[in-house]
């Protein structure tokens, strides 16, 4: 296991690698010039020529790239060229609204799909499994951003059960915290409870045509018992995949979210820095989300073994 767990995270170092170079060509090869929008519209063409040279962008691709490489080796990340702020500094204030988010949408969807997925697996052909996936196939239809201002329009504005927009901070109070949370979570949680019920009944629907379930069953062992002991912890392989390629997309692509109601996290951060050509605002970003896709992998194969003690590496 901790050869395997080794492995895993010296792979890390490659693949942020090939990321960053990536990710530094599509930036400076797509169009726009960062200096032009830092500038301003008023600013002369010797202005916009002045400012590219401050930021380094007059030097060769390679030159900038091993600049930028040798900051990195040393911690540094630089500054945001729109902000003037150290970019690990911008990141530190951005992650607690996003993994706050993050987490409370998880918790939601979890809460909600893995009940409605068993449910469904075990009412297999009825009107209950029909009702179930067909809330599923309008999850993964609508987009978060009309799901968000529906919630809005009924939640805020109409009834005024919640706050339309912003985000309190957990130590002002974790009250105030969950409160402004729950509009946007839920809004978010619509296509993870689909995604993720759609895992469990597919998985505990295979699980249930097993002849172990078949014996427990004969053996004259209660139907919640045959569900919860034998059919969803043997089913759980698949559906803790997919929650945690849920948390990793809900990590690195809230996005939408955010900026619907305008939560300073990493998403409207990330959405800033890409209009504006903030290079290594994007490059910082990546590289975070990057390490949080290998971890949350990592994490995942850690959690199969003790799931299923079959599984060795």
């Amino acid at each position: 296991m901790w050869s395997f767990l080794l492995k895993r995270a010296l792979s890390v170092i490659p693949v942020l690698l090939v990321v960053l170079i990536i990710v530094f060509l599509m930036l400076r090869l797509t169009p726009g010039d960062p200096a032009a929008n830092i500038a301003g519209d008023a600013a002369t063409s010797e202005d916009i020529a002045k400012l590219r040279v401050e930021l380094g962008l007059e030097e060769p691709l390679p030159v900038q790239f091993g600049i930028y490489m040798s900051n990195l080796l040393r911690g540094d990340f630089g500054d945001s060229y729109y902000y003037k702020r150290p970019v690990i500094n911008m990141i530190a204030d951005g992650i607690e609204p996003t993994v706050s988010l993050a987490l409370f949408t998880i918790v939601i969807a979890c809460m909600i799909a893995v009940p409605l997925g068993t449910l469904a697996a075990y009412k297999n052909g009825s009107w209950i499994d029909r009702l179930i996936m067909g809330f599923s196939v309008v999850g993964f239809s609508v987009p978060v951003f009309v799901i968000g201002y529906l919630l809005i329009y009924f939640f805020s504005v109409k009834l005024e059960w919640f706050p339309v927009q912003g985000y309190q901070p957990i130590e002002d109070g974790i009250g105030g915290w969950a409160y402004r949370l729950i509009l946007p979570a839920s809004a978010l949680s619509v296509i993870f409870i689909a995604l993720i019920a759609r895992m469990t009944r597919t998985s505990v629907l295979e699980v249930l045509n097993e002849d172990y379930i078949r014996t427990a069953r004969a053996k004259g062992l209660p139907q919640s018992k045959v569900l919860l002991k034998h059919a969803l912890r043997n089913a759980a392989v698949p559906i803790v995949t997919i929650i945690g390629i849920a948390i990793a997309i809900l990590v690195s692509g809230v996005v939408v979210t955010e900026s619907v109601f305008v939560i300073p996290g990493l998403g409207l951060l990330t959405l800033d820095a890409i209009q504006g050509r903030d290079y290594p605002t994007v490059q910082g970003l990546i590289i975070l989300f990057s390490v949080v896709y290998v971890l949350i992998n990592l994490l995942i194969d850690v959690i199969y073994t003790l799931l299923d003690p079959r599984i060795r590496y």
